[in-house]
């Protein structure tokens, strides 16, 4: 039986406290928020991988991260997808003034194509998905109400294989990995 998961930078506890304080008296009933303890900015997702393809895809990984730098990243502002008009997600932007997110999203990607496991072909937005809603919806009311948000800066210093647990209502993650960024610049 296949596993979804997908490599992910998780936020530090102060970065995660800080941002749910922000964020829980915005709060409401029409989108369904996702819980602080799943906050994470995903990399790459894998929706089915085979037991079997698990231990290259950690070896691909693992490889992938030592070729990398930390990355200073600030949780700062907020955005929707699709469109303002017809939102079913509301995230958290990422700044990464080095522009280090997207490639380091890059070679999570190819160590699983490495593996002979799929990845979806979407134009990476770096992002952390705070609520969902099943139905499309004008979401300015929501985007204008969180415009000011930020959190302190801080270095990911490692990425995380993360499993994803589908229940009805809401995903469950386990972190299974984790694996340090190896290039320093000392």
């Amino acid at each position: 039986m296949s596993e979804r998961l997908f490599a992910a930078v998780v936020l530090p506890s102060e970065v995660v406290t800080a941002l749910d304080a922000w964020i829980d008296p915005r709060r409401d009933d029409e989108w369904r928020w996702t819980r602080p303890e799943s906050w994470h900015i995903t990399l790459a997702f894998y929706a089915a991988v085979e037991p079997w393809r698990y231990d290259v895809l950690v070896q691909h990984l693992a490889a992938a991260a030592t070729g990398a730098r930390p990355v200073s990243l600030t949780i700062d502002g907020v955005g929707c997808f699709p469109s303002p008009d017809k939102a079913r997600v509301l995230y958290a932007a990422v700044s990464d003034p080095a522009g280090s997110l997207a490639p380091l999203a890059a070679r999570c990607r190819t160590a699983a194509t490495t593996a002979g496991i799929e990845v979806p072909r979407e134009r990476y937005v770096p992002h952390l998905t705070l609520a969902r809603s099943s139905h499309p919806r004008r979401a300015t009311r929501w985007l204008d109400a969180l415009a000011a948000l930020t959190t302190p800066s801080w270095q990911a210093a490692e990425i995380a294989l993360v499993q994803s647990f589908l229940r009805a209502g809401r995903p469950r993650y386990e972190v299974r990995e984790r694996f340090a960024l190896g290039l320093t610049d000392s």
